[in-house]
């Protein structure tokens, strides 16, 4: 079995993959993730880099259980995901969050600011509901947009009216309301230009540090790796890469990769 076992100093095992595969179709079947083991510490950013087509988005759905693997196990805080119910599941559901790339295609345009950012909190938390949920969840919005540096005032604005940084950081906001411990980023920088990448990274590292988050951070920008990452994983085709890559090639610091060998 191919395996990632490398220890972190940044904390326990938040994330567990274990032989991770992924069918579609038949005759022939076409594998989309195959044989991934790997783990994400708690607190740390693990970048997962790749090519276009290689599985890294099969890959997120599948960790974020998204999706139902063809054989594996995804296990978050030691507790193996496969074996709960639908009520469970939505439970393990709440610490785990995603980002976008493109945060308009996420957002009703037709929704107010507050609306798209009280998501979460409606779907998770009965309290937010209703008359009496309302005013504490405008109050908890307007905590998270001034969380992401935006105005607390903005919450009755609709997406059309921001840019995408501002809208980037809406997103963020989003997937902050029910307080996850693991967020996903995928390639939320890469519809941004260089100036905007900057601050949202700057943003990105200042709540992790505040708030203890880990992140898995796809992308294909090598220069973003470099700043975020404190371990790189490369896939090629469907599988973890094993040996020497072309992105070690092109890293211009020291960022460790995943260890691949045979478990």
């Amino acid at each position: 079995m191919t395996s990632v076992g490398i220890t972190s100093e940044q904390g326990r095992p938040l994330l567990e993959l274990d032989g991770l595969r992924k069918e579609f179709g038949s005759r022939p079947v076409s594998v989309a993730v195959d044989d991934v083991s790997l783990t994400v510490y708690e607190g740390e950013t693990l970048a997962l880099v790749g090519e276009s087509g290689c599985g890294k988005t099969t890959l997120t759905r599948l960790l974020l259980r998204l999706i139902e693997p063809t054989a594996g196990r995804v296990r978050f805080a030691g507790q193996d995901l496969g074996g709960l119910t639908p009520a469970q599941l939505r439970s393990v559901r709440k610490q785990m969050q995603v980002v976008l790339q493109d945060p308009y295609s996420s957002m009703n345009p037709r929704m107010r600011i507050a609306d798209i950012v009280a998501e979460p909190l409606v779907t998770h938390d009965p309290a937010a509901r209703g008359r009496r949920g309302r005013a504490r969840t405008r109050e908890r919005v307007g905590e998270l947009l001034e969380a992401v540096g935006l105005d607390a005032g903005i919450q009755d604005r609709y997406p059309h009216e921001f840019s995408g940084g501002q809208r980037q950081r809406v997103s963020i906001a989003r997937a902050l309301a029910i307080e996850p411990r693991l967020v996903v980023l995928d390639e939320p920088t890469s519809a941004l230009d260089v100036s905007v990448q900057a601050r949202i990274l700057d943003l990105l590292a200042e709540l992790q540090q505040r708030l203890g988050l880990t992140y898995v951070f796809v992308s294909h920008n090598l220069a973003v790796v470099r700043q975020v990452a404190d371990r790189v994983a490369v896939m090629r085709g469907p599988r973890l890469y094993r040996g020497h890559s072309a992105f070690q090639d092109e890293m211009t610091v020291k960022v460790p990769f995943c260890a691949v060998s045979d478990g």
